[in-house]
């Protein structure tokens, strides 16, 4: 049983978690600095890319002849 192939291509999941890391440690790092609620984007943007890593991840296991829901 082949995996799947994901949607994002290598390089594409190498920048998406550099970016998830990157607004990861931005998040708390605006909060202690800035007074403003600002840092809650960076937060909000760290969650949707997390998304799609899991998402991404999720076809990477489906085997390759399985029906896609």
């Amino acid at each position: 049983m082949q995996q799947g192939s994901g949607f994002l291509t290598p390089r594409q999941r190498r920048l998406a978690w550099l970016g998830f890391l990157l607004a990861a440690v931005q998040a708390p790092v605006s909060a202690k600095l800035v007074a403003d609620d600002s840092w809650l984007f960076s937060l909000c943007v760290a969650l949707m890319v997390a998304t799609v890593i899991i998402a991404d991840d999720a076809s990477r296991r489906r085997p390759a002849d399985a029906p896609a829901d």
